[in-house]
């Protein structure tokens, strides 16, 4: 009998723990689970309500391990990746692809998202930031979810791939159908609509920026080539859609899960408040101690695995929990604690390897100033509501608040 065969009998027909990851309860607090999970069970089969096994990797040296096997596949297995239609319009990008796709994608984009591209947004952002925030002090109370974590990379993002103002509102619908149907009451018709409608209006806007280009990211897109090879217009609106759901989402996630921790830990407020500088580093121990993505996009085993001790088989669903592997006590000292001062702060909030998040450097841009103005503009910022009142998204993905009610002022605003 071989190990593959010997990991089958062994590990298929053991009773496997379960963990309580999807309520409420849970959301509002994983980490006291997630830490068990990392005693108990690093690698954990969670037997999905279709019978499928769902593999949790918790420990963070086991994360940084499957994101960088190329066994761990983003494709799964058997799927049909020529599908035509709506579907297809959405999905043919990089981050659900595995080389050499993923190799060519990654490299015709890269010249459009560039580094200098990113920076020279720094004014437009802090511009942004400050109009939300004037409208902000007007009011003793604000939700700086609605107010600013939602609005601002929304604008931004916009403004990067050159979709005009009078189209924005619609575009975010369109990009909040994408991303969370469920939590907007959207049926499987609804949601497929809006996604028509949504691919219907991109190929608009590539005929346009064909014939006339512009300074705005989607003409890079169109334009970009590699050795001759360009985008096809699937591969185009599968990107702009991903950009515009990711290149939101995270960034929201980061300003109100950040501002909370911060509201949560006035000491550490107080450092940034003396002492700006502090800052960068504040972002990336924001990003480890409460990041915006608590599990990494959808990998599927892509032959038969011996991982840990345990046989993963070809096709099952893994499941890498980044926000457990940034609270290891392996890697982390004190990972409840939160500390902006963490030297060598190694967190794995952007993923790692070949799909390493390409919009990192814009989020915690945004992050940054969007941050840093609140905190600066408004001394007296504090909780409107408890935050054991404060409701989280549902969802394995994406980590972050529904609402977070604050009051701008030092009197209370209840």
């Amino acid at each position: 009998m071989g190990m593959i065969e010997l990991f089958a009998k062994i590990q298929y027909n053991k009773p496997m723990e379960q963990y309580d990851l999807f309520s409420p309860q849970f959301k509002a607090n994983p980490f006291p689970t997630y830490a068990q999970m990392r005693r108990e069970a690093p690698v954990h089969g969670h037997v999905a309500p279709d019978g499928r096994i769902i593999w949790y990797i918790t420990r963070y040296e086991d994360v940084a391990a499957v994101l960088k096997d190329p066994r761990f596949i983003k494709t799964p297995p058997h799927s049909q990746r020529s599908d035509p239609g709506s579907h297809r319009a959405i999905n043919e990008n990089m981050l659900f692809a595995d080389p050499p796709d993923h190799t060519r994608l990654r490299a015709l984009v890269n010249q459009a998202f560039t580094p200098r591209r990113v920076e020279a947004l720094a004014p437009r952002i802090q511009t942004i930031t400050d109009e939300l925030l004037d409208t902000a002090v007007l009011q003793p109370e604000i939700d700086l979810i609605a107010d600013l974590g939602l609005p601002l990379p929304v604008q931004v993002i916009c403004e990067l791939l050159g979709i005009p103002r009078r189209d924005r509102e619609q575009v975010s619908d369109w990009s909040q159908a994408i991303i969370s149907p469920g939590s907007r009451g959207l049926n499987y018709s609804a949601r497929k609509r809006k996604v028509r409608q949504f691919v219907a209006y991109l190929r608009d806007i590539f005929a346009d920026r064909q014939a006339k280009p512009q300074d705005d990211l989607t003409t890079a897109l169109v334009q970009a080539e590699e050795a001759g090879d360009r985008l096809t217009e699937s591969e185009l609106s599968s990107m702009v859609a991903l950009l515009l759901v990711t290149g939101h989402e995270t960034t929201v996630n980061l300003i109100g899960n950040g501002a909370l921790a911060l509201l949560q830990h006035p000491d550490q407020l107080a450092l940034l408040r003396a002492d700006p500088s502090l800052w960068d580093s504040a972002i990336e121990e924001l990003l480890r101690y409460d990041g915006p993505v608590e599990t990494s996009t959808s990998r599927w085993a892509g032959e038969d695995i011996a991982f840990k001790g345990h046989l993963l088989r070809k096709g099952d669903l893994v499941r890498v929990v980044l926000a457990s592997a940034n609270r290891d006590t392996a890697v982390f000292t004190n990972p409840d604690q939160l500390d902006i001062t963490r030297p060598d702060n190694k967190h794995l909030a952007f993923g790692l390897g070949i799909h390493y998040c390409l919009g990192a450097p814009l989020a915690r841009l945004e992050g940054k100033i969007a941050l840093g103005t609140l905190f600066t503009r408004f001394p007296h910022l504090h909780l409107a509501r408890p935050a054991e009142q404060l409701t989280w998204h549902s969802g394995v993905l994406f980590r972050g608040l529904k609402q977070l009610p604050v009051c701008t002022n030092q009197s209370d605003c209840l």
